[in-house]
């Protein structure tokens, strides 16, 4: 597997789209009314996708390239967006050549059993250190369609050298199927490049962009206002270079939003909190090393928490029994579902378990969170959480 050792940052760190025709049936309904919806995870680097409601049906969209001839190596955060059906996805099929990047997908189906996915794009910028195995991880959406993507960088020691870049469609520039090889030509420009352990990355109405931070000067949330670059050019508002001579934004503004106390000690993904008709109310953040999620109010203020290890129960060689969450992901009832890497402490090190990941969920009665359930056991580095809600057809 191809998939490396974020399980370091975890010890160290204390951490134009091309149309398809649609193939759904109108959407399916909760019994409030709300849209069920399925659930995407990268593991093991396959990606797989659960039915959000008990048996949690389970179908495997890709396999790794190592399993099948035309599968793929998917993994991090998953964002769905455009019409509902395009996805990105981190992708790093035959890392290390070429190098890893985010592979943007069509999705056809809308049943857990009967979905089809196919690449028709790839996102491949410079890293910073790219010999540290950089690990893509999060992505984000503006409004106008723009991309953002996080990746991890350094994962251990000194200052953070991960990065935020902005992508600029159409995200399928340049693309050529993995059989005659890969080349990332859509433009893009870096807004960070000093971002220690980076993570999930999240974006409010007013297009404000929120990327964790698990370690470092700068650990928490850190939010990021425009106006962003328009374009990889000076005009544009992409007016430098970083060291390896991609395109850089010199003047983005960067601040703490979120600081890692409440035993929040390692921010590794934010998602928007419910919302009462149609305003978000606040953010939900992970912390995989405490096993923690917390509620922040929408100006980043401590409200509670809603998962944490029970009284007295210590990380060992066994997980928290109510998980270790890295990803998040949020559906339009207000479940929030998670990827729970299963984190333990063994003669090896700190970081995950053989086969000890889970996808669990939190389901809210009168506003109260309930214990997670699980909805898969005994996988390999769950890390990343996506959420499609089938549109009608």
């Amino acid at each position: 597997m191809k998939r490396p050792v974020l399980v370091v940052m975890l010890a160290l760190a204390l951490l134009a789209i091309v149309p398809a025709i649609a193939t759904a049936r109108d959407t399916a309904k909760n019994a409030d009314g709300s849209p069920k919806v399925i659930v995407f995870n990268g593991q093991g680097n396959d990606l797989d996708a659960f039915a959000s409601t008990p048996p949690f049906t389970t179908q495997k969209v890709y396999t790794t390239r190592e399993k099948d001839p035309k599968g793929f190596d998917i993994n991090a955060q998953i964002c769905f967006f455009g019409d509902g059906r395009t996805f990105i996805a981190g992708e790093d099929t035959g890392q290390p050549d070429p190098i890893q990047g985010w592979g943007i997908f069509r999705l056809r189906g809308s049943k857990v059993g009967s979905l089809k996915a196919r690449q028709v794009g790839k996102l491949q910028p410079t890293y910073q250190g790219a010999t540290d195995n950089a690990e893509n991880y999060g992505c984000g959406v503006l409004s106008d369609g723009r991309i953002l993507t996080s990746d991890v960088g350094n994962q251990a020691k000194g200052d953070g050298d991960g990065q935020l870049i902005i992508w600029f469609p159409p995200l399928t520039k340049g693309f050529r199927t993995l059989a005659n090889g890969t080349e990332g030509k859509v433009p893009y420009c870096k807004l960070d490049i000093g971002i220690a352990t980076a993570g999930g990355i999240a974006v409010d109405e007013d297009d404000n962009v929120y990327v964790a931070s698990a370690r470092g000067d700068i650990a928490g949330v850190n939010r990021y206002s425009g106006p962003f670059p328009t374009s990889a050019t000076p005009a544009g508002g992409c007016d430098g270079q970083d060291g390896t001579g991609a395109p850089m934004a010199t003047n983005v503004t960067r601040e703490q939003f979120i600081a890692p106390t409440n035993n929040l000690l390692t921010p590794n993904a934010i998602v928007p909190s419910p919302v009462a008709g149609s305003k978000q109310t606040g953010w939900y953040v992970s912390s995989v090393f405490t096993g923690v999620i917390n509620e922040y109010d929408k100006t980043g203020t401590y409200v509670r928490t809603i998962l944490q290890p029970p009284a007295g129960e210590t990380l060992g060689a066994e997980p928290f029994s109510t998980g270790t969450p890295l990803g998040l992901g949020i559906g339009p009832d207000g479940t929030l579902y998670f990827a729970d890497i299963g984190i333990v402490i063994s003669d090896r090190g700190i970081g995950p378990g053989r086969s000890t990941g889970n996808v669990r969920r939190i389901t809210f009665v009168g506003g109260e969170p309930q214990a997670p359930e699980t909805m898969a056991s005994g996988l390999a580095f769950p890390d990343g959480i996506g959420i499609f809600v089938p549109p009608r057809s």
